[in-house]
């Protein structure tokens, strides 16, 4: 049995990240790949718990490094418990974030060191990262204007410069990691469903054409 793959799925509030979820999951049905779904901060029982503290508003305000350290510490918690026996028994993952937010919400939005983000995830994630990354991009002022309409948590309620500055971060880690493909969220659905699908497909081909050679 093949180990599974971790797939995830980046972009700030309001790029459509829920609808192209779906995308992914429709296509791996097509091509029977056996999957699960999961999210960031989340996917566990305690990393649930840490994303109620993260996104719940309180009287106190949470300091950047105290927020990082909470991700990181979710982060490890699916990581261990979730993420990595899922992919040991062959199926693939499919995560709404990882730790590229954490580099642009944590890094850029908060304005932390991006050494400290490094450290930690060398730590937690000791070599390990996402097989293929879809970042859905467009200009803040559209994306918040598409979430303005329903109930905001702590992190959603922060000025369109934080988000400025979240964009930034993530087209930073689109040029240098060959693992993210940018997709231009500000078109129809139609677009971004079939720039997915064509990502997705592309990947499978590299799987296939990888194991062939080995083969050989």
């Amino acid at each position: 049995m093949s180990r599974g793959r971790l797939i995830t799925l980046e972009g700030s509030e309001g790029v459509g990240k829920s609808t192209n979820l779906d995308v992914i999951c429709e296509f791996l049905e097509e091509k029977r790949i056996r999957f699960t779904v999961t999210r960031e901060p989340g996917g566990t029982e305690i990393a649930e718990r840490i994303r109620e503290l993260l996104l719940s508003e309180t009287t106190e305000i949470m300091d950047g490094l105290t927020e990082l350290l909470l991700m990181f510490a979710a982060r490890n918690q699916h990581l261990t418990r979730k993420i990595l026996p899922e992919l040991d028994q062959g199926l693939w993952v499919v995560s709404d974030r990882f730790t590229d937010a954490s580099y642009a919400y944590q890094a850029f939005g908060r304005s932390i060191a991006i050494e400290k983000v490094d450290t930690l995830r060398r730590l937690v994630q000791e070599g390990f990262n996402p097989d293929l990354t879809l970042l859905l991009d467009v200009e803040p002022d559209v994306s918040r204007g598409r979430i303005s309409d329903r109930e905001l948590d702590r992190i959603e309620k922060e000025n369109l410069e934080f988000y400025q500055r979240v964009r930034a971060g993530y087209l930073d880690l689109a040029e240098k990691l060959e693992r993210i493909k940018l997709i231009d969220a500000s078109k129809n659905l139609e677009y971004v469903g079939s720039e997915i699908r064509r990502h997705m497909s592309e990947f499978i081909f590299s799987l296939n054409n990888d194991s062939a050679i080995a083969d050989r």
